[in-house]
């Protein structure tokens, strides 16, 4: 590939990881390993960092890039996903009603995996605004034979409430795009799902890949308000907030689903510093 078209695809990469174009934490962390590969440099490594605040698996990998070949990182994604698969895989129950919110690579594949594998289960979605990406979790797992009800953000306590017409909610299996010490760091509206869990008595399993797991401070992105309300009223006095994650504090999770196995959060992080 010639240099021009390296700088190209590079800068294309970027851009499509800053809008959000590339979703996901893991797609967002190949894509960023890959263009790293193209042009192997400071600079480009200083550039990728800075695109997504709350990643860590960005972070992780690419500091990885500096001492380890393309290919032993590239087959860390895929052989994670098929630890977590097996481990999600046990956890599903016969006609279990699976919660989830916003998109994760790591807990749709483990769904499909499940579904091939004769679990027969139906999931529960919210369509996650301000950009919608629940609808491409249906869709993936639609695809898949999987049965889908969509809730809209707003309705999450009546899709979890037993009192409701539909049927309950048995497990919430929710992805994350940071693993902390005092939590997990996750699309906004997984703070209000983990108190709604434990009100309605729903035991909440994180789905997540070890090398999101980081033992600094983790900045909390925020987006811009147009993702929101793109024409909104000009000289006016609305200010939009629009934050992109929030905490699922420690205490509200049953249990974490990595490539380290099924365990309690206190468990996984002991064993993830030994990694």
């Amino acid at each position: 590939m010639k240099e021009a078209t390296k700088r190209k695809t590079f800068n294309k990469i970027c851009k499509d990881i800053k809008d959000i174009k590339i979703q996901g934490a893991r797609n967002i962390a190949k894509k960023a390993l890959y263009a790293y590969n193209l042009i192997p440099t400071k600079s480009s490594m200083n550039k990728l960092l800075k695109l997504r605040s709350t990643e860590p698996m960005l972070m992780n990998v690419l500091n990885k890039a500096e001492d380890e070949s393309y290919e032993k990182i590239y087959a860390h994604f895929n052989e994670a996903q098929k630890k977590i698969n097996k481990a999600v895989y046990d956890l599903i129950e016969h006609d279990d009603v699976i919660y989830t919110h916003c998109h994760s690579t790591n807990v749709t594949h483990a769904l499909i995996y499940a579904k091939k594998k004769g679990k027969n289960f139906e999931v529960y979605n919210t369509e996650t605004r301000p950009l919608f990406q629940g609808r491409k979790t249906a869709k993936e797992l639609k695809k898949a034979g999987i049965k889908v009800t969509m809730f809209i953000d707003s309705a999450m306590d009546i899709a979890l409430s037993r009192k409701q017409k539909t049927r309950t909610v048995s497990k919430i299996m929710v992805g994350a795009d940071a693993l902390l010490k005092k939590g997990v760091i996750n699309k906004v509206g997984s703070g209000m799902l983990a108190k709604l869990a434990k009100i309605n008595k729903v035991p909440l399993y994180i789905i997540a890949d070890s090398w999101k797991y980081s033992p600094k401070h983790i900045k909390i992105e925020e987006r811009d308000f147009d993702e929101v309300w793109e024409k909104m009223p000009k000289n006016s006095n609305i200010k939009i907030r629009n934050p992109a994650f929030e905490l699922i504090p420690r205490k509200r999770i049953k249990g974490i689903i990595t490539d380290l196995g099924l365990m309690t959060y206190k468990k996984f992080l002991k064993e993830v510093k030994k990694v």
